[in-house]
């Protein structure tokens, strides 16, 4: 028997995934979240053998819920869902050792079958996924400065990163600053925009 964690902030959808995966024979889910900063504990819960994470989802998104549980749970695979395949999602799973990665449009036996394979150790991959990510260009910005887009993105102002990052609000505005020229952005806005379209936020 296969035990699968369900993390999607959608409760229709989780629902429904729920329902379609008490249908297999060998899958039992064992855990339901909505938010991305719920996952590990309830996988420290629940102890499943794979988690099935939605990309997009409140407190923390999917990828880095996933990098969380491989630190904590190496022996949890996870399977990422996705609506859009943004091609610097992919790269992000990769980093956050992913197994799976497939797109919510997907038949659900094939849905079925990702947890299958993810669980045997195998790696799972949406074709359509695969394609898009050839011709991305890598992200250009570095950690740090992803960062501290990440938390412009959120309405933080350069103080108040500062202090979120341990930095000072100078060397937050020159991060900013070089975000903007590197993504060719108009501002901090059109950057955060940008890197979000390309998956790297």
């Amino acid at each position: 028997m296969i035990n699968v964690l369900l993390a999607d902030d959608h409760h229709v959808v989780r629902s429904a995934l729920a329902a379609l995966l008490s249908l297999e024979p060998d899958l039992t889910v064992v855990a339901e979240v909505e938010r991305g900063d719920e996952v590990l504990a309830a996988a420290r819960a629940a102890r499943p053998d794979v988690a099935v994470l939605d990309v997009d989802m409140p407190g923390m998104d999917g990828l880095a819920a996933a990098a969380a549980l491989h630190d904590a749970l190496p022996g949890v695979a996870t399977l990422i869902l996705t609506g859009h395949g943004k091609p610097g999602h992919l790269r992000r799973a990769l980093a956050a050792h992913v197994r799976g990665f497939l797109l919510k449009t997907a038949p659900p036996d094939e849905l079925a079958a990702g947890i299958r394979k993810v669980a045997a150790g195998e790696r799972v991959l949406d074709p359509k996924l695969a394609l898009t990510a050839w011709d991305l260009a890598d992200n250009p910005l570095t950690p740090r400065e992803t960062d501290v887009l990440r938390l412009a993105a959120e309405g933080a102002e350069a103080p108040e990163i500062a202090e979120r990052l341990h930095l000072s609000a100078g060397t937050v505005r020159n991060y900013l600053t070089a975000v903007v020229t590197k993504l060719n952005a108009r501002n901090r806005t059109d950057a955060a925009r940008i890197a979000r379209e390309a998956g790297w936020l």
